[in-house]
C-alpha cells in the first residue's frame, strides 16, 4: 500500500505496537481544501494560545480556536495547559468538516480544538494528549489545510520514532492506547514559509456533552 498516494483504499496503522494511528491519506481533493483552508483562515477565532508552565503564564505564536457542541445554548469549558479555554458553537463549515471525519472515521466527535501555525517556525514539543475531560482511549481525528507539515509519534520507553508529511486535506485519526505510549509533535522547520491549519476533532466527556 501507497502510503503517499492522495487518497489510501484503507487506512494503515502507523504504529509498529502499542497504539493505533489510522492515517486515510488526502480525504478532500486539492481544490476543496485550497477553499476551506481560506474559509478557516477567515471565519473562525483565532487567538494566541497560552499556557501556565511553573506558575507563569506563556502566549504562544501559534494561534487555536476552540469550538463544541452546546446543550441548552450553554458554552463548554475545557482545561489543558492549566489554561481553561472557553467554547463557541460549531458555524457551520466547521460542522459539515466534523460530519466528513465521522463518516470517514466511524466516529463520533462533540469538539474541534483548531491550531494555525504561520510558517515552519511554529510548532508543536513532544506531548501527549490525556486531559480529564477527555474520553478515555477516545478518537482524535487530525485534519489538515494549507502547508505541508512533518508530523512524529515517539514511543515513551523505547524511544522509538514514526513520522510522515501531512498533506493539505489529509486525516489521521490517534486511538485507544496511544495518548498512553506514545508522544507526538510538529516539529519545527525552516523550510515552510506558508501557513497551516490543523483540525483535531476529539470526544470530550462532560455532563453537558454526554
Amino acid at each position: 500500500m501507497d502510503l503517499f498516494s492522495p487518497r489510501l483504499t484503507q487506512p494503515i496503522n502507523l504504529l509498529p505496537y502499542d497504539g493505533e494511528v489510522n492515517y486515510y491519506g488526502e480525504v478532500i481533493a486539492l481544490e476543496q481544501a485550497e477553499h476551506y483552508f481560506s474559509a478557516l483562515l477567515k471565519l473562525l477565532a483565532w487567538q494566541c494560545d497560552q499556557a501556565m508552565i511553573f506558575g507563569k503564564l506563556i502566549e504562544t505564536k501559534r494561534k487555536v480556536a476552540w469550538y463544541a457542541d452546546t446543550l441548552n445554548g450553554q458554552a463548554f469549558e475545557y482545561t489543558y495547559s492549566n489554561i481553561t479555554k472557553r467554547s463557541l458553537p460549531f458555524p457551520d463549515e466547521l460542522l459539515a468538516l466534523k460530519n466528513l471525519v465521522e463518516v470517514e472515521t466511524g466516529e463520533q466527535y462533540n469538539a474541534c480544538l483548531a491550531n494555525l501555525y504561520h510558517n515552519g517556525e511554529e510548532g508543536m514539543a513532544w506531548h501527549s494528549d490525556g486531559e480529564k475531560d477527555l474520553k478515555e482511549q477516545g478518537a482524535i481525528a487530525s485534519l489538515s489545510f494549507g502547508a505541508e507539515r512533518k508530523f512524529a509519534f515517539k514511543h515513551k520507553q523505547t524511544k522509538e520514532v514514526v513520522a510522515l508529511p501531512l498533506r493539505s486535506g489529509s486525516l489521521l485519526v490517534m486511538k485507544g492506547i496511544t495518548q498512553k505510549h506514545w508522544l507526538h509533535r510538529l516539529p519545527p522547520t525552516k523550510k515552510v514559509h506558508t501557513p497551516r491549519i490543523n483540525l483535531t476533532f476529539r470526544a470530550i466527556v462532560n455532563d453537558r456533552l454526554r
